[in-house]
């Protein structure tokens, strides 16, 4: 009878030690669900300039001090007399006034603006959605953007997707440490349930897995 007792004590022990590590590899739990529209449109945060970013940089009375340039690789600009300006990882307000002050080595007092004409952005900014959808696909961050947005522009699931086994990766800022969310893309596309379309953020990555059957 002690013996039985003691069995299943050490069996509900082990039970409970697999529950807990179970719930310590899986996602961090859900997003609070969004609207399909958003009630109020707010700005995002401030634009950071990324490679192959197209500019245009403008010098006021000096149009031959201007130009438009596409963002290298190595994440620097040239324009005339300045020579290999980073731009990557700078707002446009921030490169303009880089560039001003590279300039007011010739010129007095120059008014420089930098404009962005084709975003493509750092990929801390970027949204990437990998996996079974159609088109996995990086995406430039927008204000309130939704998952449903991102499955959109990546042409919605693909065949064999397990879609209310995606996730969410985020790289949490004030914690220090990148976090999961589980998604229910299912729910979301095939069903229309709003409560499964929530807010992104930039640099998230969505990961969604093949069935397996």
């Amino acid at each position: 009878m002690l013996y039985s007792s003691a069995a299943r004590l050490f069996a509900a022990s082990a039970l409970a030690s697999l529950a807990l590590s179970g719930c310590a590899s899986a996602p961090d739990g859900h997003l609070p669900p969004a609207n399909f529209v958003s009630m109020q449109e707010a700005p995002g945060e401030d634009y950071v300039i990324g490679p192959l970013d197209e500019l245009t940089v403008n010098v006021w009375r000096n149009d031959e001090l201007g130009a438009k340039v596409e963002v290298r690789p190595d994440g620097r600009i040239t324009t005339p007399l300045v020579a290999d300006m980073p731009a990557v990882g700078k707002t446009p307000t921030m490169l303009a006034e880089d560039i001003r002050l590279q300039l007011s080595q010739y010129i007095t007092d120059p008014i420089v603006t930098v404009m962005v004409d084709k975003f493509a952005g750092t990929f801390s900014q970027q949204i990437r959605v990998v996996g079974a959808s159609e088109k996995p696909a990086s995406l430039p961050y927008r204000a309130n953007m939704t998952v449903l947005d991102a499955m959109i522009a990546v042409g919605g699931l693909g065949e064999f997707a397990s879609a209310n086994r995606a996730k969410l990766v985020r790289f949490d800022k004030q914690a220090g440490q990148q976090k999961e969310y589980a998604l229910r893309l299912g729910d979301l596309l095939k069903k229309g349930d709003a409560k499964a379309n929530v807010m992104l953020q930039p640099g998230d990555v969505i990961i969604i897995p093949e069935s397996m059957f």
